[in-house]
């Protein structure tokens, strides 16, 4: 066994073999490969993105997709090189055309041309337009219902009040709307200060696409108790001290401010002051407290100063009987 595996024939045929086993080998797969590049291939390339030459500086175009979908076709090893490499472009040329409505066709570039190439979209309607700046002013709004019952809304204020608005001269024509809603949970009942982001809208309150200089302005909330402005009247309870004639009650206060919920506060006609009569012994100025009407929470004049005009009644002394008597004797006598 020994000599046959050093005999130098037997080396001779085994290298054959190996030989002959390679060469084989290596021919499937040469003809494998030929097979391959011979056999067409389909492949679909999704969200390509769309590039768009025009003067962005002064028009406005409407109507381009973002992407394009490139289906290619054709031998297989071009059609996976394309798909991996993805170093064509996909483009429309609008430098060429008018302000106005156009269809256009969408090219590319940089594909080989031993591949057949669909489009989708091929072509797409386009607008044309002039690109225009406008000064809006913007509106603050807030859902009232946020606040809490017994406040209310006074005023917001946004700063900056307006902003510069960039678009197609049709779209910034068609602005009826330029909003900023302030946001919060349910029960404010003080003032404070948010950003917001500011909305651009049509008449039906479509959000339009233009270019807003500055997205967003700080809004300033006023919110404070509700109040209303109601006549004051004066009513006198007790009675007068005796001798003492009240001839008038006035007071230099005509109205009062009285807060608390709406419901209730909308239903009072008059603010009254009770004056104790009992108390006024002089003509002079008195200071009475103002009796808040139930479900109110304050009034702008706790207190409301009354000047009371009296008449005073002087009592006349009663003479002793022991002075009557001695008068008479002298009147007597003298008689």
């Amino acid at each position: 066994m020994d000599k046959m595996i050093d005999s130098p024939w037997m080396l001779r045929i085994v290298a054959l073999f190996l030989a002959c086993l390679l060469f084989f080998s290596v021919h499937a797969e040469l003809s494998d490969a030929n097979e391959s590049a011979g056999t067409d291939d389909v492949e679909v390339i999704r969200d390509v993105p769309l590039e768009v030459f025009y003067d962005d500086e002064n028009l406005i175009v409407t109507g381009l997709p973002k992407t394009v979908n490139v289906t290619i076709e054709g031998p297989r090893t071009f059609v996976l090189s394309m798909k991996y490499a993805k170093d064509f472009s996909i483009f429309v040329d609008l430098n060429h055309l008018l302000l106005g409505e156009h269809t256009v066709e969408i090219q590319y570039e940089n594909i080989s041309e031993k591949l057949q190439v669909t489009l989708d979209p091929a072509t797409v309607d386009v607008k044309i337009e002039e690109k225009i700046t406008q000064e809006f002013r913007v509106d603050p709004e807030m859902n009232h219902r946020l606040i809490e019952d017994g406040y209310v809304l006074k005023g917001m204020t946004a700063e900056p009040a307006t902003v510069f608005i960039t678009g197609a001269k049709s779209v910034i024509e068609s602005i009826s709307y330029v909003k900023a809603t302030v946001k919060g949970e349910e029960g404010l009942n003080q003032s404070f200060s948010q950003d917001a982001d500011v909305k651009v809208l049509d008449r039906d309150l479509n959000k339009l696409d233009v270019l807003i200089e500055q997205g967003s302005v700080n809004v300033k909330v006023d919110i404070a108790e509700y109040s209303k402005e109601l006549p004051l009247s004066i009513h006198q309870i007790g009675t007068a001290p005796e001798g003492v004639t009240i001839n008038s009650l006035t007071t230099n206060v005509k109205t009062v401010k009285v807060y608390g919920k709406k419901s209730i506060i909308d239903l009072l006609n008059e603010i009254t002051v009770e004056v104790d009569v009992s108390q006024i012994t002089e003509a002079k100025t008195y200071e009475f407290e103002v009796k808040l009407p139930e479900g109110t929470t304050k009034v702008s004049e706790p207190k409301i100063k009354v000047k009371a005009d009296i008449t005073k009644v002087e009592e006349v002394p009663v003479m002793d009987s022991e002075e009557t008597d001695s008068s008479t004797t002298t009147e007597d006598i003298d008689s």
